[in-house]
């Protein structure tokens, strides 16, 4: 396939290989039935929608959404209950992609991290934010601002798997990782040039396949070519990062919103590492970002599947 650029593309190419089933928990949010219901006009995905079945008929008023397109499940047993069942219509094979809704993270995770029915991989579960901004002429993916805090040196290296594998699926054949810090020098004294050093020399040993690692690099001369020059990196990665793994959650979870409010853009994310793609967003994403999120679910949900 060609490389997807664009998240409109992304959308595009969802389109011809779903449409796939979507369980969400806690469905009684309307920008995230707006986001269903767009994903299945679009011929993306159907939805299985849990939870409260007149808290989700009251939101779904509000959303001017036609209830009689989709599969209600009326769960009454709170958040955590919601999130079980969510989880296991997916696990059972009923859905392929699990969706997060109006509930506390806390309860949704422990729905998707159920010994019985829930989606645990044996993997390290992880948040990828990819970004189509002004400017650059390819999506760029970000890796963890969500989910883990403080990631050490074995688990970035599963984290630079994880979001490899879904710029595989966007037709990215051999994804260009950037390991970032303040600077782009290894320094004793900054542990995130250490972890970076030591990720590229793993990728060079053939630890981290299926990706070119490349650190560390302070974010300048990891997207531009004239600050890479600049400053004298020669580098296969340097200035055309297709990925950018941060050191750690604060780092990563402001440089994503810092490109959602400052720069034009369109932005979606989903969690990798799940036995299934999960849209886990936030409540202050737009209705077209959590679209879109979907979008790349059936993605990488139909990459596996003819893997």
């Amino acid at each position: 396939m060609k490389q997807l650029r664009t998240l409109r593309e992304m959308l595009e190419y969802a389109r011809t290989v779903g449409p796939m089933t979507v369980s969400v928990a806690c469905a009684a949010d309307p920008d995230v039935l707006e986001a269903v219901e767009s994903s299945r006009r679009s011929g993306v995905a159907k939805a299985f929608l849990v939870g409260e079945a007149d808290k989700i008929e009251e939101a779904a008023r509000k959303a001017s959404v036609d209830l009689r397109n989709f599969d209600v499940i009326d769960e009454r047993g709170g958040e955590a209950e919601a999130a079980l069942k969510a989880v296991e219509l997916v696990s059972s094979g009923k859905a392929q992609i699990l969706m997060k809704g109006m509930l506390h993270t806390d309860n949704f995770l422990r729905g998707v991290l159920n010994k019985e029915k829930g989606l645990r991989s044996g993997g390290v579960i992880s948040h990828v934010y990819f970004h189509e901004v002004e400017g650059y002429d390819h999506i760029i993916f970000i890796s963890d601002g969500a989910f883990i805090p403080y990631p050490d040196l074995a688990t970035k290296a599963k984290i630079i798997d994880n979001v490899a594998k879904l710029a595989r699926s966007f037709g990215i054949e051999t994804p260009k990782v950037a390991v970032l810090a303040a600077v782009e020098v290894v320094n004793p004294d900054m542990p995130a040039t250490l972890d970076a050093a030591a990720l590229s020399q793993m990728n060079r040993r053939g630890q981290i396949k299926g990706c070119v690692v490349d650190g560390p690099f302070a974010l300048d001369n990891a997207v531009s070519e004239i600050s890479a020059k600049h400053k004298g990196i020669s580098s296969e990665v340097a200035g055309k990062a297709d990925i950018l793994i941060v050191p750690n959650i604060e780092s990563g979870n402001m440089l994503a919103k810092s490109i959602v409010y400052f720069a034009p853009n369109r932005t979606a994310g989903i969690v990798m590492g799940a036995k299934a793609p999960i849209v886990l967003t936030s409540r202050a994403d737009t209705a077209e970002s959590k679209m879109f999120s979907i979008a790349a679910a059936v993605v990488w949900a139909a990459y596996q599947k003819n893997k």
